[in-house]
């Protein structure tokens, strides 16, 4: 049972890394529409400590690491389609962290299309890919156009000059929203990894003729993020930091610009690349399509939470390698191809967002 025939009657799906914090999401959504669901989580000690209260019991439970091939055998065995979440996240602590993002995204990842190979399956291959990917972002050069921006230089962001600034003539850049035909340009390792996960799965869907569906998440926030640690966003450490009674910190001037998104539009764009009538091969950009600073964002949560004038956000002008600028989608393709936009409300989510729970 395959193609969209499946996905109207009920079809079998695995979601690895069904346990966190999008994973549940889409497992949530796929069994609304009448699914049936596997989830296989490895429980990384980073993300959990056991299997999680909010996980749907309907949903069956594979306890177990994709590294390992029999684990990732039994996974796949007699699914209709994939949605693919599992993932180590996050910059991470140092480069000590190497290992095991390249053993968690990019091994994981291997194993398990390699189970899906020799299985035969010729169902929907849905992959939770990043923006990350795009490195920088995208810049305009009032003389040279779009140019690659370059490198932002240590003493520059010293002395607080954050902007990228053009490659050939050295003036200032303005940015431009990103297409999914940019060039991968990973700034840190987990980006590396996440790009090398793309090419591991378009590699695959050549060699098989499997459809596959690269969904490039741009900053998601909602319910069931994780307390705030190294492999943590910036909108649940944010959170964490209200949650302890402390302003949160925010880094270089606050006017980096990101694309935030919810967590239930993101679950919905898994859904209709699993279920659309005709499959949706390639990369889409998974966004609100409005760009807001870091800054701004900062506030917004401080008034959700209710925090009082002297938990405010502190800008604090310091800054970290392998952070970008500024990163905003194109939205235009996922809504043409995948019939994707955005619906949840920003203000209406981070409400939401101050009132639920950290995940510990």
């Amino acid at each position: 049972m395959t193609g969209a025939y499946a996905a109207a009657v009920g079809a079998t799906i695995l979601v690895t890394g069904g346990a966190g914090f999008i994973g549940s999401h889409v497992v949530d959504l796929l069994l609304a529409e009448g699914h049936a669901v596997r989830v296989v989580d490895a429980l990384l000690p980073a993300a959990h400590r056991e299997r999680p209260a909010y996980l749907d019991p309907a949903a069956e439970w594979i306890d177990g690491d994709l590294r390992d091939p029999a684990i990732a055998t039994r996974a796949v065995a007699g699914v209709d389609h994939v949605s693919h979440q599992a993932a180590m996240v996050g910059l991470g602590v140092n480069l000590r962290d190497l290992p095991d993002y390249v053993g968690n995204n990019d091994l994981a990842t291997a194993q398990l299309l390699s189970a899906l190979a020799e299985r035969g399956f010729d169902g929907r291959f849905v992959l939770a890919s990043s923006m990350v990917i795009y490195g920088e972002g995208r810049y305009a050069c009032p003389q040279h156009q779009i140019v690659g921006p370059a490198p932002r230089r240590a003493t520059d962001l010293d002395a607080g000059r954050f902007e990228p600034t053009c490659p050939r003539c050295g003036r200032a850049l303005e940015f431009c929203t990103v297409p999914e035909d940019a060039p991968g340009a990973p700034r840190s390792v987990y980006a590396a990894t996440k790009l090398a996960q793309e090419h591991l799965c378009a590699a695959f869907g050549s060699e098989t003729g499997v459809p596959v569906t690269a969904l490039r998440y741009h900053n998601v926030y909602g319910p069931r993020m994780p307390r705030e640690t190294p492999y943590a966003g910036v909108a649940s450490i944010f959170r964490s930091a209200y949650a302890a009674g402390r302003a949160p910190r925010v880094f270089e001037d606050g006017a980096q610009r990101r694309d935030f998104v919810h967590v239930r539009d993101v679950a919905r764009a898994n859904l209709l690349a699993l279920t659309a009538e005709t499959p949706c091969r390639g990369a889409f950009n998974v966004a609100s399509g409005t760009p807001r600073t870091v800054l701004a964002m900062a506030h917004a949560l401080a008034r959700a939470c209710d925090a009082p004038p002297e938990l405010a956000p502190v800008v604090t002008g310091s800054w970290r390698a392998g952070d970008v600028r500024h990163i905003v989608a194109a939205p235009e393709r996922a809504a043409e191809r995948l019939g994707f936009r955005a619906e949840e409300d920003f203000d209406a989510g981070m409400d939401e967002f101050a009132a639920a729970p950290l995940r510990t």
